[in-house]
């Protein structure tokens, strides 16, 4: 997997990704890995409007992750059809990932080890060094 993009002022605009089951295409093929870009108002305000999420709101998560998961795997083209077609885990994972990224700014969580009681932070996307 390719680094995180940023600008040049540095800002992370991507955040790769790998999810916990994946996505399983026609053919069987199961694809983990991929990549989220940050949310902009227009992905907000779009989905927002769109008849789907008027008539399910429940809906507006699928419209904002097919709008802002911009890679997954060798999947040709992130669309409803691939997100309505993520287990359970997978879209809560994608669900958390863009809460994380889009109103946090970072994927890190803290955590504390439960025999030594070290504090420390895991990345939950999976980019860093020995993610899963």
């Amino acid at each position: 997997m390719t680094a995180p993009a940023a600008t040049e002022t540095g800002l992370r605009t991507e955040y790769p990704f790998t999810l916990p089951r994946g996505y399983v295409d026609e053919a069987g093929r199961v694809h983990r890995d991929g990549v989220m870009r940050l949310a902009t108002a227009r992905d907000e305000i779009t989905t927002q409007s769109d008849q789907r999420a008027k008539q399910n709101p429940a809906y507006l998560t699928v419209l904002l992750l097919e709008r802002t998961v911009t890679a997954l795997g060798d999947v040709p083209v992130v669309d409803t059809f691939v997100i309505e077609s993520l287990f359970a885990s997978d879209l809560a994972f994608l669900q958390d990932l863009y809460r994380r990224i889009n109103a946090d700014g970072h994927t890190e969580v803290a955590v504390s080890c439960p025999h030594c009681g070290n504090d420390f932070a895991v990345d939950v996307a999976g980019d860093a060094p020995g993610g899963s």
